[in-house]
């Protein structure tokens, strides 16, 4: 009895092949090698080997993750490619100086694998399902030292060694800041989120609708900004707005110039802050507008700026700060502590959302109310980024020098007035009243969808991942913006050329066409899909030059307001 035990491990352990093993089985078939001799060479029965050449094709298309090693057992394409996304996630985190735990990484596993399995064809839906992947505590030891992770620490470890970190830098932060002697009105703090400006809560019909729309995908339509302000909440900077248009059509029927918006306009394929923004933002926008508060309030003009560990967040910001704006110092929070320490985290950015969704949804209720249209029609015809730009206006203004001074009750207590932390005399809340806006349209709309909608915007999407993996892979960081192989090819003079030809074109097809509507629908169609390209990679070339000649040394005896001139009339030629 014990030697038929005996005989059936081994030969189950028998029965396991890498897949180079298998691949190599196929590869000689495929050269004409019988079944029969396959089984006698490699000690294994004909049924397995016919067992995996009817397999060879999803076999072959196994393709490990970077970093990762042939796996034992075949899995579906389905795991690699979890695992691939799931690598680039893990390498992100790690960058920025996170903390990661096995009950994280397993969340993250999971949640990408049931995004991929949505996506999966329904051919396919066979090999894969939520019931084959359960990220089990054993397939995240053979995902470690496939991967090589080593910085990730044990359940509650992290919980712990983030509170330490903070207690730790708040005591740093108190001598520091009692040291240089600021005060609550010279400390500013900048956070970058993400907003689906289209997006509204789940329960709301309009959301049903959504799928019934051709080519209309609002909840995917995503912006990002950075918002910033100081710790006494009565200087709020003008936000940082990437997005991935450069030139919407919605400017052009609004006639909307960029340069008189609310907020720095800018853009990439991603609508992602990168390095090269944020540092354009803060010599163009954050260091003139806090010198300027700081000299009409008779404050010394010194400021701290207070930022994470985000890629965008250069290491040496200081190094790329203009020579008039070097009264700017900057600090980092320590790794891992954004959610405990950041005071745009402790519930500005939350709150600014909440404004954002109530005034969208008076901006809906106020034109339905006044015109024929329904619901759908406005969300799908009239509302666009123009609106949404005028909506993200209302919301940061909204948002009270009470809300922007308590966030700093964690980080820094002492700048905070005791008056903050007295209960108010109770109102009516922004969930109240979204939900209030919402019945009078005739929506089933309840708080805890608002709440809902407002956590889903911190949420990582799998498609974002995708993207990133993408970019990493093409090894574009978008730290230099559009530069392409193209660009050495093409002559800004051939690019001017056609550019002028096209605005020809486009001048005699809206003077003489009968069919003005249809053919400024085409014209426009064309001129974002095929010239913006080309746009930008001119006009990556022209701030390059302000840029430069912007951050080069200034003549001795020249004066700022030339220099600034100089720049902008470069970047306009």
């Amino acid at each position: 009895m014990d030697r038929k035990k005996v005989c059936k491990k081994s030969s189950a352990k028998k029965k396991m092949m890498s897949i180079e093993l298998k691949r190599e089985i196929i590869e000689k078939h495929e050269q004409g090698v019988r079944v029969v001799d396959l089984s006698k060479q490699y000690g294994r029965s004909t049924s397995m080997i016919c067992s995996v050449l009817k397999r060879k094709e999803s076999i072959k298309s196994v393709t490990p993750a970077k970093g990762l090693t042939i796996t034992s057992k075949l899995r579906t394409t389905l795991h690699e490619n979890m695992e691939k996304l799931l690598m680039v996630w893990v390498t992100e985190k790690q960058l920025q100086g996170d903390t990661l735990t096995q009950t994280i990484i397993c969340e993250k596993a999971r949640a990408i694998y049931g995004d991929l399995l949505k996506q999966t064809p329904q051919t396919s839906i066979d090999e894969a399902s939520e019931e084959s992947f359960k990220a089990s505590r054993g397939w995240f030891e053979n995902f470690k030292k496939r991967s090589c992770i080593h910085s990730v620490v044990r359940h509650g470890e992290a919980a712990s060694s983030d509170m330490k970190a903070a207690e730790d830098y708040i005591k740093t932060f108190s001598d520091l800041i009692k040291a240089q002697g600021y005060i609550s009105q010279q400390v500013f703090n900048c956070d970058e989120t993400g907003l689906f400006w289209k997006k509204m809560p789940k329960r709301t019909y309009i959301t049903a609708e959504e799928k019934m729309m051709p080519g209309h995908k609002p909840m995917k339509d995503r912006l990002t900004l950075a918002l910033c302000a100081n710790a006494s909440g009565d200087c709020k900077i003008k936000p940082l707005l990437v997005y991935h248009s450069e030139n919407p059509r919605a400017f052009k029927s609004h006639k909307i110039l960029k340069e008189k918006l609310q907020v720095m306009w800018r853009s990439n394929p991603k609508a992602w802050v990168t390095r090269k923004f944020f540092v354009e933002w803060v010599n163009l926008v954050f260091g003139p507008t806090v010198k300027k508060y700081l000299q009409e309030n008779n404050l010394p003009v010194q400021a701290l700026l207070i930022l994470d560990n985000a890629p965008a967040h250069p290491p040496n910001l200081e190094d790329d700060i203009l020579e008039e704006l070097k009264f700017i110092k900057v600090l980092y929070l320590p790794p891992n502590t954004t959610p405990i320490l950041q005071p745009m985290d402790q519930q500005v950015i939350s709150n600014f959302k909440k404004l954002y969704t109530k005034h969208l949804f008076r901006r809906c209720f106020e034109v339905t109310e006044s015109t024929n249209l329904t619901l759908r029609e406005f969300w799908k015809d009239h509302f666009n980024i123009a609106i949404c730009l005028q909506i993200i206006d209302q919301a940061w203004l909204g948002v009270t020098t009470k809300t922007l001074t308590s966030a700093w009750k964690k980080l820094w207590p002492e700048a905070v007035a005791e008056r903050i932390y007295e209960e108010l005399e109770p109102g009516v809340s922004v969930e109240e009243e979204i939900v209030s806006l919402g019945k009078s349209m005739g929506l089933e709309v309840e708080e805890r969808d608002v709440n809902e909608l407002i956590e889903e915007y911190t949420q990582e999407l799998t498609e974002e991942i995708q993207e990133l993996q993408s970019q990493q892979h093409t090894e574009v960081m978008q730290e230099i913006g559009f530069e392409e192989s193209e660009e050495e090819v093409i002559s800004t003079s051939e690019i001017k050329e056609i550019l002028g030809m096209w605005e020809s074109v486009s001048q005699f097809v809206e003077k003489k066409h009968p069919e003005k509507v249809a053919t400024g629908r085409a014209s426009d169609l064309f001129n974002d899909t095929c010239l913006t390209h080309f746009r930008n990679i001119l006009r990556g070339r022209k701030k390059q030059t302000s840029l430069d000649m912007f951050f080069s040394k200034r003549p001795t005896g020249e004066s700022e307001k030339n220099v600034a001139k100089k720049a902008k009339t470069s970047e306009d030629i």
